[in-house]
């Protein structure tokens, strides 16, 4: 089955030079309530786009703001207003240059589990390809909780970030106890199946061994 994922911006081969970019933030504060720093280049954030909000007041504006170049959007066709449309307005009035922006879909069912190892392997690719080339990413689904906190345990593993899937999930706890809804959403990942994805979760690089 084909990855049904868009590309404002293609990945090339050669790497953007860093002065072109956003500068990455090592202490930044958070750009919207609900939403932690996984890592400087790695933003964990729900939905950032609302088509009954005014543009100024788009959380979408707010992670630009932030230095955010890649959105990795996990929610399914139809789920949401999509905001793809909007990118390229809401960029140029930040000054941005739309060739910089690049936006990928990784559709997982709510409170799911990817369709495959292979599709998680997938996103996991983007978010590495991107660190490689110094950019700022943003995971986001529908909450932020369930289906973003799955890819963001598994991406921490990858990284090496973390030591395992249980050390991933410890860190994920205590970013989540920061974020504004943690109150009425205590867990993420969200679903028991989606722990057990991340506690278990073998990174490529282990497998391909």
């Amino acid at each position: 089955m084909q990855i049904p994922t868009i590309t404002i911006k293609q990945c090339g081969d050669k790497p953007q030079r860093r002065s072109s970019l956003a500068p990455i933030c090592t202490d930044c504060p958070r750009p919207i309530p609900n939403s932690y720093w996984a890592t400087p280049q790695l933003l964990a954030c729900e939905y950032p786009w609302s088509p009954y909000e005014v543009s100024s007041k788009q959380k979408l504006d707010k992670l630009l703001a932030a230095g955010v170049r890649t959105f990795i959007d996990l929610t399914e066709c139809g789920e949401l207003s999509p905001y793809q449309p909007h990118l390229p307005s809401l960029v140029t009035a930040h000054g941005i240059d739309m060739s910089d922006i690049e936006y990928h879909q990784f559709p997982i069912q709510d409170r799911s589990l990817p369709e495959s190892m292979e599709f998680m392997f997938q996103i996991l690719d983007v978010l590495r390809d991107n660190e490689k080339r110094g950019r700022v990413s943003a995971v986001h689904c529908r909450g932020g909780i369930g289906r973003t906190g799955m890819v963001i345990g598994c991406w921490l593993v990858e990284s090496e970030t973390a030591k395992s899937g249980e050390d991933a999930l410890r860190m994920i706890d205590s970013l989540w106890k920061t974020v504004e809804k943690c109150k009425r959403y205590p867990h993420s990942p969200e679903t028991g199946p989606q722990f057990e994805f991340v506690k278990n979760f073998c990174p490529p690089r282990l497998v391909e061994a």
